[in-house]
């Protein structure tokens, strides 16, 4: 399938690497030998086998040499300047080897590995396949002052064929309950197994999509967390395991408990010091705050409060 220039130009902003530079492959009508060519022309060496692994994302360029190889290719597939050194960089990678490289979701969610067993249980894949496009996050703190519930409107694009679901993860705050916590399925999707940790507060569900993604393909779909089981509220995080993509999220209190101070920060990992913080306005009747993160990075994105 001959992808097109819109989609290159989506890719290229979103990630992951692999994807981009196979997008561009197909879109300039370059076999790679043809490719391996155009390098040689240029004073690079690169065999057509890494060309396949790294199109194929078996393996990601990280060498000096092989970094130089990616500027030239930005050259020879006439793409913007920097548009796949970019993509390497984004997602955190630390040296080839298999596909997709990121942050393990014990480091950036909790250390008690109790995410990791539970995707374990769902017999999920590494990366489950896919990656974000766009997610829109609303989370809702109630008159107690607790985490009442959250919605997602996510848009997701895949990288290998054939996937045809989402594990969406939900991590209360301390003193919840999982099992008294509800998911809701929204469009395009339905609910599948959930499982929880009740010691660690957290619950993963399974999100069936109503197709079977190809490669490339993406996905619109929304779901929701009704809680309120847990105490007072601080803080609402997200985590990336691979850069790309934008998240906005938008955290509303209820009029009766409205915080005294509002920030946004991101976190390389769960035990990294808070870095990047910047106070954020109640708008909306002073009911919301909200942050957008275009080309997000691996690591952590939140907003805390204060009520007092």
């Amino acid at each position: 399938m001959r992808h097109t220039e819109r989609e290159l130009a989506q890719v290229l902003h979103t990630g992951p690497f692999h994807l981009a530079l196979r997008t561009a492959l197909s879109v300039r009508g370059l076999p790679l030998h043809r490719v391996q060519h155009h390098l040689a022309h240029r004073g690079v060496k690169l065999g057509v086998t890494s060309l396949s692994y790294w199109q194929q994302g078996v393996r990601r360029p990280r060498r000096p040499e092989s970094l130089r190889a990616v500027r030239a290719l930005e050259d020879v597939l006439a793409l913007p300047d920097d548009s796949l050194l970019r993509l390497l960089r984004g997602d955190g990678s630390g040296g080839d080897g298999e596909r997709p490289a990121a942050r393990s979701y014990r480091s950036l969610l909790e250390s008690s590995g109790a995410v990791e067993r539970l995707l374990a249980a769902m017999e999920s894949p590494v990366d489950g396949g896919l990656h974000t496009v766009d997610h829109q996050e609303r989370v809702r703190i109630g008159a107690r002052r607790e985490l009442a519930g959250r919605t997602s409107l996510h848009v997701v694009r895949a990288h290998r064929d054939g996937v045809d679901r989402y594990l969406a993860i939900h991590r209360g705050d301390p003193g919840c309950d999982p099992s008294r916590i509800s998911v809701r399925a929204g469009e395009n999707c339905r609910t599948g197994r959930v499982r929880w940790d009740g010691e660690a507060g957290v619950l993963v569900a399974e999100l069936l999509f109503d197709t079977r993604l190809r490669s490339g393909e993406t996905y619109l779909f929304g779901y929701g967390f009704e809680d309120g089981t847990g105490g007072a509220s601080g803080e609402y995080v997200r985590g990336f395991t691979f850069g790309g993509g934008q998240y906005v999220l938008q955290v509303g209190f209820d009029e009766a408990a409205l915080p005294v101070r509002c920030r946004r920060f991101e976190q390389a990992s769960a035990g990294a010091a808070r870095g990047a913080r910047r106070d954020l306005t109640l708008t909306g009747r002073h009911r919301t705050v909200h942050v957008v993160e275009e080309g997000v990075r691996p690591g952590l994105v939140g907003i805390d409060w204060d009520w007092d």
